[in-house]
């Protein structure tokens, strides 16, 4: 953003940053064999969906791509829209790395499409504890923190802060605590 922007009042917003992704996969190795935490094999990515032809246009060659990437690693992906309006693109593949990817190739690829700005989060579902453990990464802010549901409605903040604890070395982790947002109903 420029000077002129800051005097006429107009805001561009932050294209997304998805290269930080891949940290997770990295992470891995402190997920599991520290934390007894194992990937779930599902992952999600919701972006808020736009009308214009031009983001319909854009959004069948990154179906034909997904399904490319989908059928090279053995993935499978299933599209949804929730109560709110947002949309999800859900990937199932036993490997993180895949998911991953495959979560980093729809980002950039609506990235390069001039649809960046409609991407919200990924989220990465983890098993092993005595509930799920997921991952979120907020692509405005390049930056990932954890959620741990404990009930309807209702989320384990100490369980989330001990895994900040743990990885804060290891991924980029959201140091506003008020952005860690709970996503109750996603669809993994």
């Amino acid at each position: 953003m420029g000077l002129r922007d800051i005097l006429s009042g107009r805001k561009k917003l932050p294209g997304p940053k998805d290269d930080r992704l891949f940290a997770l996969t990295t992470a891995a190795v402190t997920l599991q064999v520290e934390l007894g935490l194992k990937c779930a094999g599902a992952a999600a990515i919701t972006f808020k969906p736009q009308s214009s032809g031009e983001f319909r246009s854009a959004f069948d060659d990154v179906d034909k791509l997904l399904d490319a990437v989908a059928h090279q690693s053995g993935s499978t992906i299933e599209r949804s829209s929730d109560e709110y309006g947002y949309d999800w693109i859900v990937v199932h593949d036993p490997q993180l790395e895949d998911l991953v990817g495959t979560a980093h190739t729809l980002a950039s690829e609506l990235t390069a499409q001039g649809f960046g700005e409609q991407l919200l989060a990924a989220i990465f579902k983890f098993d092993g504890g005595t509930a799920p453990v997921y991952w979120i990464y907020g692509f405005k802010r390049g930056s990932f923190w954890p959620f741990v549901p404990s009930g309807k409605g209702e989320r384990d903040n100490a369980a989330e802060l001990e895994l900040k604890a743990k990885l804060e070395h290891e991924l980029p982790i959201e140091p506003d605590l008020t952005r860690w947002l709970a996503l109750f109903d996603a669809p993994l």
